[in-house]
């Protein structure tokens, strides 16, 4: 049941910071701890409102006397969903390449790569540190580690690290420019309109190999799930452009299924997934963009390649759900 609770303050301080301050003695919360994210969340939500203006901006200053009134369900603001991470930790038979400056990682699915909102929760940098620093114990202060591309949480593969900051401009560049070769394997179920029979003509006829372009940017609003479609250039829509092609047939959960490859030239967010669903072929387990539920989202990062300085990496991981089809 949501209650609506009423604050009054002349200070002049951030919106999140006065949250901060005055919920946890509201007698409603009972005296309960609350976290910064938790009140974060509140605010993106649309929930806080300022002298009856909704306010979403957590950094939003209060000046002057300001009536300050949070829409909240008490039993709801206190549920916490607990993800279903993969349980996983870096160890030397994760590593898929390693030299001096870049270690090259085979991510699980369902395992976030880096911290998010929601607080002190696994991932896949921290262990990286973890495992760097337990080979090198010696070292006073954590190895680095540098993000310079991610993967979703759902997805699996190849995933590449910098051990050293002076490599992180060059590699950033080969990313922004897509001065390299990134290949994806996912598993989408055969179309309604496509029976057994043409199973053969999909992996041998023109209809085995596609391109996608589009623009595309956010569709959804900041308090919402982030979803990303087509949106037009004079909306804020980036040009995105990926090339697919029909590998085979498989079985998949009992699902009559494709193996496409994806040869992405941009790199924008979701892209995979918005361009395989554009064309009515939604990844098997990407229920947000249209796929049936699964045990995972069957989309992984097989091939990364580049030169970097006189050095070429060429490094690849095959997605272990291609055991079992």
């Amino acid at each position: 049941m949501q209650e609506k609770l009423h604050f009054a303050t002349d200070k002049k301080l951030r919106l999140d910071e006065f949250l901060r301050e005055e919920l946890p003695h509201c007698k409603q919360l009972n005296g309960h701890e609350v976290s910064n994210s938790k009140i974060r969340r509140l605010i993106v939500a649309g929930a806080v409102s300022v002298n009856g203006r909704e306010v979403v901006r957590p950094a939003f200053e209060l000046r002057g006397k300001s009536d300050v009134c949070v829409a909240l369900d008490i039993e709801k603001f206190f549920f916490e969903k607990q993800p279903d991470d993969a349980k996983f930790e870096v160890s030397e038979a994760s590593v898929l390449y390693e030299d001096d400056d870049l270690i090259f990682i085979d991510k699980p699915a369902r395992f976030p790569v880096e911290q998010t909102i929601t607080g002190n929760r696994a991932n896949l940098h921290d262990s990286l540190v973890d495992f760097l620093w337990h080979r090198n114990p010696v070292l006073r202060n954590p190895p680095y580690a540098g993000i310079m591309h991610r993967l979703d949480r759902e997805t699996s593969g190849v995933i590449l690290f910098t051990k050293t900051r002076s490599v992180n401009a060059a590699v950033s560049d080969l990313f922004q420019k897509h001065d390299l070769t990134k290949q994806y394997l996912a598993v989408v179920e055969v179309p309604r309109h496509i029976d057994g029979n043409r199973h053969a003509e999909l992996v041998s006829a023109s209809i085995s190999t596609f391109t996608v372009k589009m623009f595309m940017g956010r569709v959804t609003g900041k308090s919402q799930q982030g979803k990303w479609g087509e949106l037009s250039e004079a909306r804020g829509g980036q040009f995105s452009h990926t090339d697919f092609k029909v590998l085979r047939t498989l079985t998949v959960e009992d699902r009559s299924c494709l193996l496409i490859e994806c040869t992405l030239h941009t790199g924008r967010t979701h892209q995979i997934r918005v361009h395989l669903a554009s064309r009515g072929l939604p990844i098997l387990g990407d229920t947000l963009y249209g796929g049936h539920s699964a045990t995972r989202m069957y989309l992984h990062a097989a091939h990364l390649a580049f030169k970097l300085g006189d050095k070429e990496y060429d490094v690849r991981s095959t997605p272990d759900f291609l055991a079992f089809s």
